[in-house]
């Protein structure tokens, strides 16, 4: 019979092999200055250096001078290539990196300076991994403004770049800065010998909490990034939300998107509604006319021509009502009690739908009274079959008149 034995969970946990400590950043490659001189001259360097101070002066007058060349030889090989240009972006990226690099190549040459100075490994160490690190917070700087000169060069290429917008420029820079921050402090975080990974644990633990606190703010970003980028309207535009809703867009944020109405009422919608909303934008399409529809009943036995030749007639003599394309009139049915016409008509512009219906509206029914048409409208005709009997048995089939007794008849009863 098989038996069990128990199982010491403090021994497992002692035999898990546990997580190493973080190995710092290898610093060996920032050598004296004495390895990279040829054999013949390691003697007069020995000689230099048994002068105090004076090797270290020589190494970074040494790595100034390598410096101003690299500088200019940067400048000079990168503005041949930006001269064959027509923008300023790849002369501005020159005009930025030309700091970062001196300062880079100076430190350079100032670390292996430190290694001629007889410090102690601990002391000199030190002095390597602040010189790294000062390197690193000088790209980091030289990295914003690279990414803020990209961005602007792309916001400005509009046709390309949708979503890259003066809107969603501080957006972008924002997400960059971070990207850019993030990679800086993992590398100072090698340099100094500290384990990123419990700080990317910590990152991800509250970076869930923040997503699921602010799960409604990061839905409406998300959906005005969505929107800027599609672009299914833009400021000025007449839309029409499934909702209802209906007005001119004046301003597009990045949490919501403001509506006039034509009442003069401000309506914020958020974006995470907008990015999933039916929205139609009357100022789309080929141009920004738009077509209205006067719709109108006619009587059974007019004369259909009569009426489509009345009806253009009204329309070439409305004002703003567009010449091109021409009005037209459909007859579109044929009703319960009309014959159902549409006069069909351009205007400029979707704010001046409304003013320009009730022209044609009252155009319409003035000028149909002077000609004789009938607008037929609702009549309901009531045939009484039948009337019941009174309470004296007669029968039923009696007048109406008969059974509802006059005024007199009433005030002579009554006498």
């Amino acid at each position: 019979m098989a038996t069990f034995q128990p199982i010491n969970l403090f021994a497992a946990v002692a035999d898990t092999p546990q997580p190493s400590a973080p190995v710092e950043a290898d610093l060996g490659w920032i050598s004296n200055a004495r390895d990279w001189l040829p054999d013949d001259w390691q003697p007069a360097w020995d000689a230099l250096q048994s002068i105090p101070g004076l090797a270290p002066v020589l190494i970074l007058l040494t790595g100034w001078v390598l410096a101003k060349l690299a500088q200019w030889l940067m400048a000079r090989s990168m503005g041949a290539l930006s001269r064959r240009t027509h923008t300023q972006v790849d002369d501005k990226i020159i005009a930025l990196l030309k700091r970062p690099l001196f300062l880079t190549v100076f430190l350079f040459f100032a670390g292996v300076a430190s290694k001629s100075l007889g410090l102690p490994d601990g002391a000199e160490r030190l002095v390597l991994k602040v010189l790294l690190s000062l390197v690193i917070l000088i790209w980091t700087s030289a990295g914003f403004g690279l990414l803020h000169i990209l961005l602007e060069a792309l916001s400005r290429n509009r046709h390309k770049y949708r979503i890259i917008t003066r809107k969603t420029l501080p957006l972008f820079e924002l997400v960059g800065k971070i990207v850019v921050v993030a990679i800086s402090a993992y590398a100072l975080m090698l340099i100094w010998g500290i384990n990123p990974t419990a700080w990317l644990a910590s990152a991800g633990i509250i970076g869930m909490a923040v997503g699921f606190a602010a799960k409604d703010s990061l839905a409406n970003l998300f959906g005005g990034i969505f929107v800027i980028a599609d672009a299914p309207y833009k400021v000025g535009d007449f839309v029409q939300l499934d909702s209802g809703e209906r007005g001119r867009v004046t301003q597009i944020g990045l949490r919501s998107t403001r509506i006039l109405s034509r009442d003069d009422i401000e309506i914020t919608v958020p974006n995470a509604v907008m990015a999933n909303s039916k929205i139609i934008n009357e100022n789309g399409g080929r141009w920004e006319k738009e077509r209205i529809r006067a719709k109108v009943g006619v009587a059974y036995g007019s004369d259909v021509d009569q009426v489509c030749d009345i009806l253009l007639d009204i329309a070439k003599h409305t004002e703003d009502l567009c010449d091109t394309p021409e009005p037209r009139v459909r007859l579109r049915g044929f009703g319960a009690s009309s014959l159902d016409f549409e006069l069909l008509g351009w205007i400029s512009e979707p704010v001046l739908r409304g003013r320009i219906l009730h022209q044609l509206y009252m155009n319409i029914y003035k000028r149909f009274a002077a000609e004789g048409i009938e607008i037929p409208y609702s009549k309901h005709d009531i045939y009484i079959k039948e009337l019941p009997a009174d309470q004296s048995g007669s029968s039923g089939n009696v007048s109406l008149l008969e059974q509802v007794p006059t005024a007199a008849d009433s005030s002579t009863s009554h006498s």
